[in-house]
């Protein structure tokens, strides 16, 4: 998307396409896994499966650029060692942008790890990740994604875990101008996921299933090269705060304290990792 375009995309009186909880069949397409993903309770939950001959796999029906997309899952419980449930959106190409959630599986009774990524122009190797303050198998949790020009916010129940902010005048590139679709799968990555890749997947608890619902997009749908939110005509959203949404006070402590609390790994601090220096976005983060 040219500059002018996305210009003109922030000037305009908005009109958001909004995808709200309880048709995730509406929503979503299941991709792969050979009856392993399934759509229950009329649309109102999704689950995903993975035994020793596959995982599963969905993906929206839309493509998105920028919005605020949330998603309750119920991870995977148990001995999850060896497993990956990946929650993520991504552009296609080979200078495609992404937005990562995985949640690496674990021995029973040892957290999950929330490992989270950004890739630009194919560009990625932006991890950071975290312990959670809860339970992810016990009950569903909220994980979100706001993305807009400015930044990338990843939260859990509303509490911010990281902020990506755009650093184009560092020459970082940000991810604004591929429209990017929602995917999810659960998968066998034993050769890495756990302790690296020490402790494999224990087929025996087989199979592993992985639960969703109360998807929501407040979002700009692109369509046939076009955004939604371009749209001249019909009545301005009151809900569209996301499209300049920041960090305030508040949020900034909360950020803070997970951070000082659950982040156990964060790439702009792993001097070993880059011996010439931290990539410019670090000065910012």
């Amino acid at each position: 998307m040219a500059a002018s375009t996305l210009s003109y995309l922030l000037l305009i009186p908005l009109l958001m396409v909004v995808a709200y909880a309880g048709n995730l069949d509406q929503e979503f397409d299941i991709t792969w896994g050979d009856g392993r993903a399934k759509m229950l309770n009329n649309g109102e939950l999704l689950t995903l499966s993975l035994d020793k001959a596959s995982g599963s796999g969905f993906q929206s029906k839309n493509e998105y650029l920028f919005g605020k997309i949330d998603m309750q899952l119920k991870l995977v419980p148990g001995n999850s060692a060896g497993t990956v449930t990946a929650y993520y959106l991504s552009s296609k190409g080979t200078t495609w942008d992404e937005i990562d959630y995985e949640f690496l599986g674990n021995l029973s009774g040892d957290p999950y790890i929330l490992h989270t990524n950004v890739f630009s122009q194919g560009k990625g190797n932006r991890e950071q990740q975290f312990y959670l303050w809860f339970d992810p198998t016990a009950d569903f949790h909220t994980y979100s994604i706001t993305w807009n020009p400015q930044r990338i916010i990843f939260s859990v129940d509303g509490t911010p875990i990281r902020e990506f902010k755009n650093s184009e005048s560092m020459g970082v590139p940000f991810p604004k101008s591929q429209p990017m679709r929602i995917y999810s799968s659960l998968w066998n990555a034993d050769d890495w996921a756990t302790r690296g890749g020490l402790v494999k997947t224990d087929w025996t608890n087989a199979p592993f299933t992985a639960s969703y619902r109360n998807f929501n997009a407040d979002a700009c749908i692109w369509s046939n090269g076009a955004s939604s939110c371009g749209s001249g005509s019909g009545s301005s959203s009151t809900s569209s705060s996301w499209l300049s949404q920041e960090l305030d006070t508040t949020a900034q402590e909360r950020l803070r304290w997970v951070q000082k609390n659950y982040m156990i790994y964060n790439y702009c601090t792993d001097a070993k990792r880059f011996p010439q220096g931290f990539p410019p976005e670090c000065r910012t983060s």
